[in-house]
């Protein structure tokens, strides 16, 4: 918000993923979710998600991050009602769970680069994320 009380001209349009091989990221990504390749060069891929731009993108000497403990963005998805198999899928992907769970109303696993994601099947209704 602008100092008048009114929003800026800034608009929120995606999630970069450090990582070490940003193709290999946004394969994963594109599997689980679906979507597109905007752009692909060595150091990013930009993936076009319904409604989101993610983009996987190499930091040197990358390190993933520390779940839990670490302040850190994670990723949240929606399942729908059924829990099992979309954790499944991501599993026979390449991600893992991590430990500790800490609520059976959603998964917490961790994509091949050590990012920490959840699976749900709450989510806010529509309504409430339409723009």
């Amino acid at each position: 918000m602008s100092s008048s009380g009114t929003p800026t001209d800034l608009r929120f349009v995606g999630v970069s993923l450090d990582c070490a091989e940003p193709t290999e990221l946004a394969h994963f990504y594109l599997q689980l979710l679906g979507g597109r390749v905007l752009w692909s060069r060595p150091n990013s891929v930009g993936v076009q998600l319904p409604g989101l731009l993610l983009v996987p993108q190499q930091v040197a000497d990358y390190r993933p991050p520390v779940w839990p403990g670490a302040s850190i963005v994670h990723l949240d998805f929606t399942a729908g009602e059924e829990l099992e198999a979309p954790v499944k899928r991501a599993l026979e992907l390449g991600a893992r769970l991590a430990e500790p769970q800490p609520d059976e109303r959603w998964a917490v696993l961790l994509d091949p680069a050590g990012h920490p994601f959840c699976i749900t099947p709450l989510a806010p209704p529509p309504e409430l994320l339409a723009t």
